[in-house]
């Protein structure tokens, strides 16, 4: 090829033109929090922002490439090994992209002089810098690595055609002959696990992700949901199948950056699933809205119920814990606000023994709208956001908990409602209740005469032992309503020890 000079001079920089400017490029989450920040890049004056972060942020080269200093000299360390770091110079990737197509180019005999390759080498450069031409994102993503930076990484699994024998054969490095392709047509059978199946194409495609093309299959040979099998039974269908692949993808840093892995997927009009696959990204969109409401709106009645557990005390100018919503109207509200809006019982029941414990708010991760912020399982952990002493100009040193038990089996079994009334958290494994070892003093019964086997249990003392000394479980009073069927009982323990409170009953208090 003859290559005619239309934007350099031969002897001049491809840059010339152009006046390079240092900027900063960097991103942030909506609470301020910086994601990704890159001081002192040298860009093109004339380029956007915009420009500037899409090429810093997805486009250079993070690791691996060896420093130079400004007069353009190796940066050694004390043994005498090379400096990597990132590229952080526009010229750098402009460089890496050009002087390998000419690389290859000359190679294979592409150019008519080396005349031509220079000025196909600088061409290039410039268009580059000036905007007028750029490849795809694999191209910034590989070409050049090891032939700029002697960058090589294991074999991947890539093939290539030899271009002396015409033959196919695996690649020995993932850069020496890169992966630059921007797209992929790849046929999938119906095989779950065979050669050209369903599982090996989510293989291939991770590859392709992974250095930054994209890819797409048409899945009409894959059966049906309740299709038969060779070996008996149905299938589960094609859409199970694809959600694995649409989060294999989704979980792929395509390129090594956040750019979006790309993949299409189609199906026939004639296959028995099409319904299903044509509603199945409306319905992941309905469930994405209804996760990002539902979450915010759990952690805010969660928070108005674990609040109103803390009332103002008028007789000491305190904070009290009164987690009987019989007597804390504030409770009772929330509580009837946060069932009207589905709050599940369990959050409920759990905001309650957290405010047993002193604590005033808790720790909820609200489920975000972009994929690249993660989520934590709700309320996973002890509340974190407590003080060392919660309330300590009013809080008594014995906490009292309230609890109603019913004549039935909770009211058959004092080992029963007691270990569901004091129950305590173990410190290392949260949620996990192991055994008490709790005690009773028999109290007097007041108000009307409850039946046998509740006076049985109101004269008995429960007793078990564990391994670990429990503080003694004193009661105050127990009360049986005749009316109601129910008995009340209130004991008290050390507030200093984590316990949780509250039978399954506690629901009909509520």
């Amino acid at each position: 090829m003859k290559i005619d000079r239309r934007f350099t001079q031969k002897g001049k920089s491809p840059y010339s033109a152009f006046e390079m400017v240092s900027r900063t490029s960097e991103i942030k989450n909506p609470d301020g929090t910086t994601v990704f920040k890159l001081d002192g890049i040298q860009i093109p004056e004339s380029w956007s922002q915009v420009a500037t972060d899409v090429i810093a942020q997805k486009y250079f080269r993070r690791a691996g490439v060896p420093q130079v200093n400004d007069a353009g000299d190796p940066i050694l360390d004390a043994d005498g090994n090379p400096v990597l770091g990132g590229e952080t110079d526009c010229r750098q990737a402009f460089g890496r992209l050009a002087g390998c197509w000419t690389h290859w180019g000359k190679e294979h005999r592409y150019f008519d002089t080396d005349e031509d390759a220079q000025a196909f080498n600088d061409e290039l450069c410039h268009m580059l810098a000036a905007q007028m031409a750029a490849p795809n994102s694999p191209q910034w993503f590989n070409t050049g690595l090891n032939w700029a930076y002697g960058i090589t990484g294991p074999a991947q699994g890539h093939h290539y055609v030899d271009e002396k024998t015409g033959e196919l054969c695996l690649a020995t490095s993932a850069y020496e002959r890169p992966q630059p392709h921007a797209c992929f047509i790849q046929s999938v059978g119906d095989d779950l696990v065979g050669a050209g199946g369903i599982m090996d194409l989510w293989m291939r495609e991770a590859r392709l992700f992974k250095y930054g093309s994209g890819t797409g299959s048409n899945f009409s040979k894959i059966r049906g949901e309740g299709e038969p099998l060779s070996g008996g039974g149905l299938s589960s269908g094609l859409m199970s199948f694809l959600k694995i692949g649409d989060s294999a993808a989704g979980a792929i840093k395509s390129g090594g950056t956040t750019r979006r892995a790309a993949k299409m997927t189609t199906l026939d009009l004639d296959h028995p699933d099409i319904e299903s696959f044509i509603n199945w990204k409306v319905c992941e969109e309905q469930k994405v809205a209804a996760l990002v409401t539902g979450s915010r709106c759990l952690k805010e009645k969660l928070q108005a119920v674990l609040s109103s557990c803390h009332v103002q005390d008028s007789s000491t100018a305190g904070t009290v814990i009164n987690t009987d919503p019989r007597n804390n109207r504030p409770l009772a509200i929330a509580l009837r606000d946060a069932r009207s809006h589905h709050v599940p019982e369990s959050f409920l029941k759990r905001m309650v023994q957290f405010a047993d414990q002193g604590f005033t708010s808790f720790e909820f991760s609200s489920i975000p709208t972009g994929r690249e912020k993660p989520t934590r399982p709700f309320l996973d952990r002890t509340p974190t956001t407590a003080s060392e002493s919660p309330i300590p100009s009013s809080k008594p040193s014995r906490t009292t908990m309230t609890g109603i038990c019913s004549d039935g089996p909770m009211a058959r079994s004092p080992a029963r409602f007691l270990r569901a009334s004091c129950g305590r958290r173990s410190p290392t494994q949260p949620g996990v209740a192991p055994t008490l070892a709790c005690s009773t003093t028999p109290p007097s019964t007041s108000g009307t005469p409850a039946p046998p086997v509740v006076a049985s249990m109101l004269r008995t003392p429960v007793r078990s032992t564990c391994s670990s000394t429990t503080p003694r479980v004193t009661w105050h009073h127990s009360t049986w309503s005749a009316s109601s069927a129910k008995m009340t009982c209130s004991m008290s323990i050390p507030s200093a020890t984590p316990y949780t409170s509250g039978p399954s009953s506690w629901r009909s208090a509520f």
